[in-house]
């Protein structure tokens, strides 16, 4: 590769805060909301128009279920549960005691709500902003530097987290990490108009999908509260791209609305429907791209096991779900059954993991994670928080939906205020000091 020497410039410096946060995601913003609660003073970059990441930009409007498998106790509560209470009081929600789509929102109500949100906690916002870099002083970052509209600057900070998905301050430091093998796929979503009522949409892909080079793919749809006659619609993956990587990333937006006007046309065609599509999510429907080493790895069989921890951060019932690089998807859910299924027509094939293993106890209604799958020892005063964590294959594919990240976020806000009060490295804070002060913000842990 060749290179140019950039000239050496002076930055200025934008702001001094106390908790400087990358990435605006749900994650982001309630890292940054339970900080600010905290009494720090917070300042928030965000690389798109609007918070909320998945939730928004990228369409996805569903978050699971709040409660245990028995939809009997609410386990799960704090800035997602109050989110939650925000949309419905607009007439921006639906609730189903369902295990994945318990909430159903509109995501344009939700990008409002959180500039409500950030304002209301006095959070400095910078949108169409990104972290760029960071500068280090040996183990502890002294600023961050960001580029938007303003130009290349800086932002003095004594906490740093983490929340880009990507893990984007992590990679700039060269922190160590490891990327899915082989990744889950992402799904780029779109709002289409019209309905499939009465039309067999399953059995024209199969027949004539190929004439539109859309294939035969696992995909989901649901409605959108407020918006008659508009659907979500999360019908295909984009396959054997990195998202973390700028060529990735643009051949998956690229080909995603290809593969929608493809699903749209077909129907068309062969159903005589007027299927049309309303709007592209700005930001495909990402599972999986970097992730990076901490104190401990979330492991699949002890969540499913259901082990607790005096530390625990994370209260989580949304099933293993796991999407392989073919299309196929494997569900694992804590009473032991397990599903696979792959194509637009699924063909499950049912199994049992506790059978197999010959598991007779009560199966646990709820999986938890502790804090240490948040704590790196390699910066003082960083914190990672979204899907870039540290898990094995089977905790990555129940930790990665947005309600469990959201708490990540949460914790770790929680971690960066305490932290910069005590005056010490993110690494010798105690676990069980970040459960208590979750749980006193509001968090049903």
């Amino acid at each position: 590769m060749n290179y140019i020497i950039e000239p050496q410039k002076r930055l200025p410096i934008c702001d001094e805060t106390d908790v400087f946060v990358a990435g605006g995601s749900c994650t982001g913003v309630f890292a940054a909301v339970r900080a600010a609660r905290m009494g720090a003073k917070v300042v928030l970059v965000e690389r798109e128009n609007c918070l909320g990441g998945m939730a928004t930009a990228a369409l996805v409007n569903v978050w699971h279920s709040l409660k245990d498998t028995d939809y009997k106790n609410q386990v799960i509560a704090g800035l997602t549960a109050e989110m939650t209470e925000r949309l419905v009081k607009s007439g921006s929600a639906m609730l189903d005691d369902n295990p994945s789509t318990a909430i159903i929102f509109d995501p344009n109500r939700l990008k409002y709500e959180l500039d409500l949100l950030v304002k209301e906690e006095k959070i400095k916002v910078y949108l169409h902003t990104i972290c760029a870099d960071v500068l280090c002083d040996q183990n502890e970052i002294i600023a961050a530097i960001i580029e938007n509209k303003d130009g290349r600057s800086a932002v003095k900070a004594k906490f740093f987290i983490d929340a880009t998905g990507d893990g984007d301050i992590m990679k700039r430091l060269g922190a160590t990490g490891y990327s899915g093998d082989p990744m889950q796929p992402p799904t780029p979503c779109f709002f289409m108009q019209g309905s499939l009522d009465g039309v067999d949409y399953k059995k024209i892909i199969i027949e004539h999908g190929h004439e539109f080079g859309f294939d035969d793919d696992f995909g989901w749809s649901c409605e959108v509260p407020g918006l008659n006659g508009i659907s979500l619609r999360a019908d295909f993956h984009v396959f054997g791209q990195d998202c973390s990587t700028a060529e990735g990333l643009t051949t998956v937006e690229m080909e995603g609305r290809r593969k929608a006007y493809a699903f749209c046309e077909v129907i068309n065609k062969y159903a005589g429907t007027n299927l049309k599509i309303v709007s592209f999510s700005s930001l495909a429907g990402i599972r999986e791209t970097n992730h990076y080493n901490t104190a401990t790895k979330a492991c699949g069989w002890d969540m499913l096991n259901g082990m607790r921890y005096d530390d625990a951060i994370l209260n989580g019932t949304y099933r293993v779900d796991v999407h392989d690089s073919d299309g196929g998807v494997k569900f694992y859910y804590l009473d032991g059954k397990t599903v696979y299924m792959k194509g637009i027509e699924r063909n499950y094939v049912y199994g049992n993991w506790r059978d197999e293993k010959g598991i007779t106890s009560p199966a646990a209604k709820y999986y938890q994670i502790p804090f240490s799958v948040l704590v790196q020892k390699q910066y003082k005063n960083l914190i990672a928080a979204g899907r870039m964590l540290n898990a094995d294959k089977m905790a990555f594919g129940a930790l990665r939906v947005m309600v469990n990240l959201n708490q990540l976020g949460e914790a770790a806000g929680v971690a960066a205020a305490m932290a910069i009060d005590k005056n010490c490295a993110i690494y010798e804070l105690d676990g069980k000091e970040v459960r208590k002060n979750l749980i006193k913000g509001g968090s049903a842990l």
